[in-house]
């Protein structure tokens, strides 16, 4: 629901105490929880609740982010990274399943930071309105620890959601043959291998691969592969 919409139908005093009472619920245990807790409203895209452990890392009161509205998502995320999430965040919404959640890997900043830092992130949707529209999301963040035993593996996957995010224009252009394709190269396959098991000329699997080295402006296998594995051919 967009706030026009909002604004020409306005939310009830009950819902708004369902909305309060759900809320306070969180709020009771965010602190016992781990990672950062936070709610969103949907109507307007502000954020109506953050566990403290949150307001303190990004160096601002709750009544600071409330009062942004949604420029909260410009002032300390990433804005490069919205060209991914925001769609998924869209279909997580028109789906409307209790059941579904989204996983991101998002890159934050405080007010008094330099550096971004990466945050592994689970959203799904908390509350509906009286019409069983979604109201509220919940999210919990979880700042990710490069000094962790496991901060090589998480190392390269950060790569290749960085690798992702940088690429995807590039990546949209090509058509679903030449995806396959790609993971047909990315696995070593030559152009006559790659001919011989789709069952095209090899003259046409050259000609492909040609297509896929240009819009994709790379040269050797190892980049096709780092393509590859980062938008899950392979």
């Amino acid at each position: 629901m967009s706030l026009t919409d909002s604004e020409q139908h306005p939310i009830s005093t009950p819902l708004e105490q369902r909305i309060q009472n759900k809320i306070d619920a969180i709020a009771s245990v965010a602190n016992d929880l781990p990672g950062v807790i936070i709610i969103h409203d949907i109507r307007n895209l502000s954020v109506v609740y953050m566990s403290p452990r949150g307001t303190q890392e990004l160096g601002v009161t709750l009544e600071e982010l409330i009062e942004m509205g949604p420029d909260y998502h410009k002032n300390f995320f990433n804005p490069e990274e919205s060209e991914m999430y925001v769609p998924q965040m869209i279909g997580l919404l028109e789906r409307n399943n209790n059941h579904e959640s989204l996983a991101l890997f998002q890159q934050v900043r405080g007010r008094n930071q330099q550096n971004w830092t990466w945050h592994a992130s689970t959203t799904k949707i908390l509350m509906w309105d009286d019409a069983g529209k979604p109201l509220l999301l919940i999210s919990i963040a979880i700042p990710i620890d490069t000094k962790h035993h496991i901060s090589a593996k998480v190392g390269r996957l950060l790569e290749e959601n960085n690798f992702l995010r940088k690429h995807f224009h590039q990546f949209s252009q090509l058509s679903n043959r030449e995806k396959q394709i790609l993971k047909l190269l990315a696995m070593g396959k030559s152009a006559t291998e790659i001919a011989n098991e789709l069952f095209i000329a090899t003259a046409t699997a050259e000609t492909h691969r040609r297509n896929i080295r240009q819009k994709l402006n790379a040269e050797s296998a190892y980049e096709l592969s780092q393509y590859a594995r980062a938008f899950n051919l392979i």
